[in-house]
């Protein structure tokens, strides 16, 4: 049986559009950073041909429904590229909230893309295994590499690739916030701002020129630059999303009290900036040396439950 592990990454500059839906082709590009603290732990077993269905188990408990339809369409894609028919057991664990915004799918598919494919000895090369993983998240293309990932959209079939020239290290201290699981997923979210928005046009010319900005930043080693570009490009993708009918707020209100607090930080010296996925809860990004002197002042506030600082995560991989 075997089992694999991958870890969520978090978008400094995000896509939030498909060009198609089914099988998660992105609009736009992104940037991100693959984030270690941010694990997801997936097993696969194979039941036989003779099997009724697969089976998902979350977390511990059985999972029927949208979750189940999404893993067999996923195995499904596997099983008609290597012609084998068996039905398939997964279970799955979530070192994090599921669902709540930290990019959870990301994490999951690509851990699941590694055990699936290993289980059925179909063993693609890292680009395709990358498309692969898209086809169940479009984050988890990013999630099959480690440290600064891109995602290269104008093809056929988009994938992500590892950003080999990066002159800048950082960590993130995960800022997690009381919040119920939020009403509209992403997929569904990015469908409805793509066809209600009317700023969704400009938007995604609008990364174009922040992936541009982005790379630059990455590669010259400019932290200003790159914090300016990360947290604009996050208020523009909300901004696009608030602006569907009816309008998307993922934002609680800790969302705002912890970017007012990031800027705080900022003003007085702490070389810090923040982003928010489709999600109440804050990433802050800061150089190693600086998290640990910040961690405790967002652990102060009230609107944080839990703060996870991490380091940057490698590549989805097989487990012993």
């Amino acid at each position: 049986m075997p089992k694999a592990v991958a870890h969520a990454n978090i978008a400094l500059v995000k896509y939030w559009g498909k060009r198609d839906v089914e099988s998660n082709r992105p609009a736009a590009g992104s940037l991100s950073l693959t984030l270690r603290g941010l694990d997801t732990e997936t097993r696969v077993e194979l039941l036989g041909a003779e099997a009724e269905d697969d089976e998902l188990v979350l977390d511990g408990a059985s999972v029927t429904g949208r979750p189940l339809v999404r893993a067999r369409a996923f195995v499904d894609r596997i099983r008609s590229a290597t012609g084998r028919r068996e039905r398939v057991r997964i279970e799955s664990r979530n070192a994090f909230p599921t669902a709540a915004g930290l990019a959870s799918s990301a994490s999951a598919f690509a851990a699941l893309a590694v055990a699936a494919s290993e289980a059925f000895e179909y063993r693609p090369g890292p680009r395709a295994l990358s498309v692969l993983a898209r086809q169940g998240s479009g984050s988890a293309a990013r999630s099959i590499f480690g440290g600064f990932v891109q995602v290269v959209a104008d093809v056929d079939e988009p994938y992500a690739e590892p950003v080999t020239d990066a002159s800048l290290e950082l960590s993130a201290a995960v800022c997690v916030v009381e919040s119920p699981p939020k009403d509209v997923g992403s997929t569904d979210g990015m469908e409805l701002t793509r066809t209600t928005s009317p700023y969704h046009g400009a938007w995604l010319e609008q990364v174009a020129r922040d992936l541009y900005e982005a790379r630059h930043a990455l590669s010259s080693g400019d932290f200003d630059r790159l914090a300016a570009v990360t947290e604009g490009n996050c208020l523009a993708m909300h901004a696009n999303a608030m602006a569907a009918r009816p309008g998307l707020i993922y934002f609680a209100p800790s969302t705002l009290e912890l970017i007012r607090a990031v800027r705080g930080l900022r003003r007085e010296g702490h070389p810090c900036f923040f982003t928010v996925d489709a999600g109440p809860h804050v990433v802050v990004f800061a150089p190693p040396t600086t998290i640990d002197a910040i961690a405790p002042r967002l652990e102060a506030s009230a609107a944080v439950a839990e703060v996870r600082r991490c380091g940057v995560g490698d590549g989805a991989r097989l487990l012993p």
